[in-house]
């Protein structure tokens, strides 16, 4: 009889790749993880795993067995969210984590929310990018997670994940009050063109998005500085060294000095959650989309889709 939880940690080496990536997925050591796997082998009487330079990789029967550990642990995923249906109640762990905009305009009222109304529900909650917090949903790592896409540019998602909408959020222009268009009602992005602008960090879903956006508009960017946190961006527009785009979740309040104009193509972007299929009846999912859509009416935004 093959072990559930060996089942668990082979498919945990599969998704991660290496033994200390499993041990990190599943919050355990690497030696307990090997420990695990020698022990699976002598249940199947089979090797599982072969050195590769200094990792491992999955032997034909390793791949083999670990499909269909995906498999059965997706099925007893599926059973769990029927019988915590059936219950009802909003109880267990739950594992979520969002953007830190995101994670700073929401969680604090949605997760003080969800533990008052729900004192037996654990919550479990972390800073992540939208596309390292999709990979962790895919892998089971996370429960849910709270992403972002732009009105021009949609964030792609794998097969297998059901997402609900938050709210739309609104990006403005931030720039110093000196700047010659900081008294303008409303400004397009097309007359920064020599202005330095202050992004996200390389290879991120946003840079990408203000870049390919930019390029579209026929302006060249001028990349001067790089920061991944809203806030450190506006103080360094406070300083004087750029202008950067500043969505109103997670903005307030606006460092003294810096003055935010809404822009001519009313740019926004779309705010929304994501989890795995086989966790969609679990109440604590949807408990915890009721409260993260209603920290988003606190700070003037809204869902602006059905779960989808």
């Amino acid at each position: 009889m093959l072990n559930l939880e060996r089942l668990r940690t082979l498919d945990a080496v599969a998704r991660h790749g290496s033994v200390s990536g499993a041990a990190e997925g599943l919050h355990i050591t690497t030696s307990a993880v090997s420990q695990q796997l020698a022990k699976l082998e002598r249940e199947c009487g089979q090797q599982l795993l072969a050195k590769h330079g200094r990792g491992v990789r999955l032997t034909d029967a390793g791949r083999l067995l670990a499909e269909h550990a995906a498999r059965i642990l997706s099925q007893v995923q599926l059973a769990q969210s029927d019988l915590e249906a059936q219950r009802g109640q909003v109880a267990g762990e739950l594992r979520l984590s969002a953007f830190p905009t995101a994670a700073r305009g929401l969680f604090p009222a949605a997760l003080a929310a969800l533990r008052a109304r729900h004192p037996a529900l654990r919550i479990r909650s972390c800073e992540l990018e939208p596309e390292a917090g999709i990979r962790a949903v895919v892998r089971g790592d996370l429960d849910l997670a709270v992403v972002l896409d732009w009105y021009n540019k949609p964030m792609p998602l794998p097969d297998g994940l059901v997402k609900a909408s938050i709210l739309d959020d609104p990006a403005d222009v931030a720039m110093p009050a000196g700047h010659p268009l900081a008294d303008r009602a409303e400004v397009d992005l097309g007359e920064f063109a020599e202005d330095e602008w202050i992004t996200w960090g390389e290879g991120e879903f946003c840079h990408e998005w203000l870049m390919y956006t930019l390029r579209s508009r026929g302006v060249e960017p001028i990349v001067g500085h790089r920061a991944g946190e809203t806030h450190t961006q506006l103080g360094l527009v406070a300083a004087g060294l750029g202008v950067c785009i500043a969505p109103l979740l997670g903005r307030h309040p606006v460092p003294e000095g810096v003055v935010t104009v809404p822009l001519k193509q009313r740019v926004r972007r779309h705010v929304y959650v994501v989890w795995r299929a086989d966790a969609d009846r679990r109440p604590s999912i949807r408990a915890a989309v009721a409260a993260l859509r209603a920290a988003a009416e606190q700070v003037g935004g809204g869902p602006t889709a059905t779960t989808g």
